[in-house]
């Protein structure tokens, strides 16, 4: 009989401790929500403009959240995390993403790709395979505008910057 009220008593505080555990966010952006967090990934869905998600896990870029519908990963930059509020300014998800400061610990967490030493440079050889892997991930014009069109994006024009003299 003891043994059984230790094991309920375990059983309870592993529930509630995943339950306190659980970090929310709130889609920036639509996106797709990927078997894997990996951009060639098998895509399970898409993640729709403010829509609410549970935040399961972190694996470099990338989120594995789980919505109403499944549970699959996200580029970290797709979401804020935190409490969502019912009515909050619409800029503050990108004003966090701005400063670095999203979420509700302000932690600051970069994703980037370091330079590469002088070293690295002149070792480097020419390899046609990851070149035309590159150039696979290209896309047409009118798939830039559709994609354009999905996100609250529009074209602006802008004038070039002078040349140095």
């Amino acid at each position: 009989m003891f043994k059984l009220k230790i094991s309920l008593t375990v059983l309870c505080y592993l529930l509630i401790s995943g339950a306190l555990a659980s970090e929310f966010g709130v889609a920036l952006k639509v996106d797709d929500i990927r078997a894997q967090p990996f951009g060639d990934a098998k895509s399970l869905g898409k993640l729709t403009l403010n829509e609410k998600v549970t935040i399961l896990n972190r694996q470099g870029g990338w989120l594995q959240i789980k919505r109403t519908k499944n549970t699959g990963w996200v580029r970290m930059l797709s979401i804020r995390s935190g409490n969502v509020a019912k009515k909050s300014n619409p800029a503050n998800g990108l004003l966090s993403l701005a400063s670095g400061r999203a979420g509700t610990g302000k932690i600051v967490a970069t994703t980037g790709i370091r330079g590469l030493s002088e070293e690295e440079l002149r070792s480097a050889t020419f390899n046609l395979q990851q070149l035309t892997l590159v150039e696979s991930y290209g896309v047409s014009a009118t798939q830039a505008q559709q994609f354009a069109s999905e996100a609250p994006l529009r074209a602006r024009q802008f004038d070039y910057l002078p040349v140095p003299k």
